[in-house]
């Protein structure tokens, strides 16, 4: 059990490196909905649309084919530097290409012409950072890593609450501080905190001799490209509503709907803190005679902890959501937040399941997946919205992600079987979904029943599992 203790205290280091920024993030959400209307939170939720968009195609899915790549490797220096050269030299290039294509890409984001320089800022700089933030999670060096992206959000937060709160509350005079457009100083902390970051993490550049492989580059590269493919249709799961409701809908709506989206941010917390410790952890493991029971073992108690969320956020999210955002008016679309959790779980269950397809050197399959969750979520938005409203977003994730989920399981028993415990994963799951379910749309607010629900489904749990926990925390 000492491989599973080495991923769990990673997960933990890399999950304190994730869950402070997206506690924080909790926090801003306030900050932001105070300090700006609607319609302008709307322009922050478009504004990191197409962050997410340029992110993807910047890196490339380089990060992951870094990883598959180094842990089996006998030249690991060579390919971390063919991944940062390539990254680096892509990124100077692709900045002239977005110069270029500003208008247009500020048309379709409807922002402002001077929020170019922001948005190209921030997403180079964080390109340029990606492949030395890979380097240290695959040598292991997860407190360095948890401390360069502290550092990151200190700068952000700090920044943010000068620019938002402490300036207008105590008057300060600035003259470059322009009080009729508050959004840009979010955008401004963000590039600040780029930047220290990438100066921070500088010396990690000159760790390895630079040498670029060509022979490298065409696997690194056949390897990533369908990754390229399917995260930028995940963007499209993940990110296009917002941007469907300002167009067919308003902003005013837009921007509720994405401070609700927020809610399920505690749902987002468990899952990217899971990849960041899973994803090198799974590749480096993949030799080991136990390594599908050791997945598959991963997977059910990933589903326990992820349906105990989904239950306890569905059950007091009326306490949950006066506290991220205060102003009643963004919360008219608190009915989305019980089918976006539950998106995102079954998101977290299709990253687990990924796996076969990333071990078999098989990812246009992941590409296939996203495509089709993509479609999905076009389809529903574009026909939808006008008929049922905002509501069709919250469908359209829940739809494309569990999708995902199911084909990314049919397929990967036939390419590379693990044994899952497939009654007992679908049987948590649904108990959870009900539970939600009863306690969000029949006994609301009623927080003794949501108490007792939340009882139910944990001696549940502890009646089926307790065998195996004994074992486990026997061993460990």
């Amino acid at each position: 059990m000492s491989t599973l203790k080495r991923f769990f205290k990673d997960t933990v280091i890399y999950g304190l490196a994730t869950v402070l920024p997206r506690l924080m993030g909790i926090i801003l959400v306030r900050l932001h909905t105070d300090a700006l209307p609607r319609e302008g939170y709307a322009d922050v939720a478009s504004f990191y649309v197409g962050a997410a968009f340029l992110n993807i195609i910047l890196t490339y899915g380089m990060e992951t084919a870094f990883f598959r790549f180094f842990s089996k490797s006998d030249q690991k220096e060579k390919v971390y530097s063919t991944v940062f050269l390539s990254l680096t030299i892509s990124t100077i290039l692709i900045s002239l290409l977005l110069y270029a294509c500003k208008t247009p890409i500020l048309g379709v984001l409807e922002l402002p012409e001077s929020y170019f320089w922001y948005l190209a800022g921030v997403v180079l700089l964080d390109t340029l950072v990606v492949a030395p933030f890979a380097y240290l999670r695959a040598r292991g060096k997860a407190l360095r890593f948890a401390g360069f992206k502290l550092a990151n959000l200190c700068i952000y937060v700090v920044l943010n609450f000068f620019f938002l709160w402490a300036t207008p509350k105590f008057n300060w005079q600035f003259g470059w501080y322009d009080t009729t457009d508050l959004r840009q100083y979010i955008f401004i902390a963000n590039l600040v905190a780029s930047i220290v970051t990438l100066a921070l993490i500088f010396p990690e550049f000159f760790k390895v001799k630079a040498v670029f492989d060509k022979k490298i580059f065409k696997k690194l590269w056949s390897y990533s490209w369908p990754i390229m493919v399917a995260g930028l249709a995940f963007v499209v799961n993940e990110q296009l509503d917002k941007l469907f409701i300002n167009k067919m809908l308003n902003k005013e709506i837009g921007g509720a709907y994405a401070a609700c989206y927020k809610i399920a941010v505690f749902m987002t917390i468990f899952i990217q803190a899971f990849r960041l410790g899973a994803e090198p952890f799974f590749f480096n493991h993949a030799k080991e005679k136990n390594a599908p029971s050791t997945y598959a073992l991963i997977l059910k108690y990933f589903v326990i902890v992820g349906a105990f969320g989904l239950l306890i956020i569905t059950s007091f999210v009326d306490l949950i959501k006066d506290q991220l955002v205060e102003d009643s008016s963004y919360h008219l679309a608190m009915e989305i937040v019980p089918y976006v959790l539950l998106a995102n779980l079954c998101l977290g269950i299709y990253h687990n399941l990924a796996i076969w397809y990333k071990l078999t050197d098989k990812t246009r399959y992941g590409m296939y997946f996203s495509i089709i969750g993509a479609i999905i979520t076009i389809c529903f938005n574009v026909f939808l919205i006008p008929v049922i409203g905002f509501m069709a977003s919250a469908y359209a994730t829940l739809a494309a992600y569990g999708s995902m989920m199911v084909l990314s399981y049919i397929f990967g028993k036939k390419h590379y079987p693990i044994p899952y415990d497939f009654k007992r994963i679908s049987a948590y799951l649904l108990l959870a979904i009900i539970c939600s379910g009863v306690s969000f749309y029949i006994f609301r607010a009623n927080y003794l029943v949501s108490a007792i629900l939340l009882g139910i489904f944990a001696m549940v749990i502890f009646f089926m599992e307790r065998k195996q926990l004994k074992v486990i925390l026997k061993r460990s």
